[in-house]
C-alpha cells in the first residue's frame, strides 16, 4: 500500500505571535521543535520507513524535518528542497499581528485575506527588500514566477506541477513519502488528493506538528487519509487554527 505523510512544520516565532508569516524565514519555538519531535516519535511508533522526503525552502520546515527524521533514525534518506512547497506569500500582511489587523479591518476582511480560494492580500513591490527577487535561496527561480503575494488558487497552481512530476513519481517507487511544508501548500495537496471543494478547503485546518496519513491503492485513488493522534485533541487543535485571526 502506497503512503503519504504530509507534516505541517512546528510551531514557528511569529505562530507564537501570531504574525501572517509567509516566506519570511523565521525559526521554531521550543514548543515547535517538540512538536518536530513528538511527530517523529509517532510515525516510528506507526512503523513508518521513509526513503524519501520533500520540504520547502523555508528553515521552520527544514527543521521540522530534520529533527522528525533525527527521531526516527532516518536522516539518511534524500531531501529534496523546493520554492514550490514554500507557504502561500501574504504579501503586505506578512508581518502583521492577525489578531490587531482584524480589529482594525474586521475579522470578515482578514478571513477573505487568509482564506479566499481566489483573492490575494496587496502585493509587496520589487523594491522591497522583502520581496524574493532580493533572497539568494530564490536565485535560480525564474524570476517572473516569484509571488510578491498570492491566493490560495495561485499557491496550489505553482504546487501541483511539482506534485505530479516530483513527488508522485517518489511515491509509485518508493512507496511511503514524507512531506514537511506549510498549512497552505500542505492544504493545496490535500484539496487536490481528496478533490474538494473552494468552500471545503477554506474550511479546513492543519495543525502545526500532527503527521496526515494518505494510502492509495494501486492506481493511486485514495482509500484513506488521516491525522495521527487522539481525534479530540486533534479536532481542538484545528480550532485553534482557524481562530487565530479572530477579533478578542
Amino acid at each position: 500500500m502506497k503512503k503519504l505523510v504530509l507534516i505541517r512544520h512546528g510551531e514557528s516565532l511569529w505562530n507564537n505571535e501570531n504574525r501572517f508569516t509567509g516566506w519570511t524565514d523565521v525559526g521554531l519555538t521550543e514548543k515547535g521543535i517538540h512538536e518536530a519531535i513528538e511527530a517523529g516519535r509517532l510515525l516510528k511508533k506507526e512503523g513508518f520507513e521513509f526513503e524519501v522526503a520533500f520540504t520547502s525552502y523555508l528553515k521552520r520546515a527544514i527543521k521540522t524535518l530534520w529533527l522528525a527524521l533525527e527521531e526516527m533514525d532516518q536522516m539518511w534518506i534524500p531531501v529534496y528542497k523546493t520554492w514550490c512547497l514554500n507557504e502561500k506569500h501574504y504579501g503586505m500582511l506578512q508581518g502583521l499581528n492577525k489578531t490587531e489587523t482584524a480589529e482594525k479591518y474586521g475579522d470578515e476582511k482578514v478571513l477573505m485575506w487568509r482564506r479566499s480560494f481566489d483573492i490575494p492580500p496587496a502585493p509587496i513591490p520589487i523594491e522591497d527588500t522583502r520581496h524574493p527577487l532580493h533572497e539568494l535561496k530564490y536565485k535560480e527561480v525564474i524570476p517572473s514566477e516569484l509571488p510578491a503575494t498570492e491566493a490560495l488558487k495561485d499557491t496550489i497552481e505553482r504546487l501541483i506541477p511539482y506534485w505530479e512530476n516530483n513527488i508522485k513519481p517518489q511515491i509509485d517507487k518508493h512507496d511511503q513519502v514524507l512531506v514537511v511544508a506549510h498549512g497552505n501548500s500542505l492544504r493545496g495537496i490535500v484539496k487536490y488528493l481528496k478533490k474538494m471543494t473552494e468552500e471545503e478547503i477554506i474550511r479546513f485546518n492543519i495543525p502545526t506538528g500532527v503527521p496526515y496519513v494518505f494510502e492509495f491503492d494501486d492506481r493511486f485513488n485514495v482509500i484513506d487519509n488521516k491525522f495521527l493522534g487522539d481525534p479530540e485533541a486533534i479536532k481542538a487543535l484545528q480550532e485553534q487554527v482557524a481562530n487565530q485571526a479572530k477579533k478578542k
